[in-house]
């Protein structure tokens, strides 16, 4: 479990500092040339929404003591491998 955590992780590191990176430059100038749309209307329209009554229920919240069991987690330290990352920004 510890391991795949470790490769999630250092797989976003690497695409954060890859992203960071780079130098970027504008090589052209962008352009949009938008279409023209003519619209006629050929018929008046009419819109009637229904309607309604919403009686919303009633919720309360309260809290009380119980006692369950609850599962204890013990750590220990362990030497293993992770990757390391070197980046070199781009010039």
């Amino acid at each position: 479990m510890f391991t795949k955590s470790a490769l999630t992780i250092a797989a976003v590191s690497l695409a954060t500092l890859g992203l960071s990176a780079c130098d970027v430059k504008k090589t052209q100038e962008g352009n949009v040339t938008v279409p023209k749309v003519e619209v006629q209307k050929t018929q008046e329209g009419d819109v009637t929404l229904p309607k309604y009554d919403v009686t919303a229920p009633s919720v309360s919240v309260s809290t009380t003591e119980k006692t369950v069991t609850v599962p204890t987690v013990k750590t220990e330290e362990k030497t293993v491998e992770v990757p390391k990352v070197t980046v070199t920004p781009a010039k």
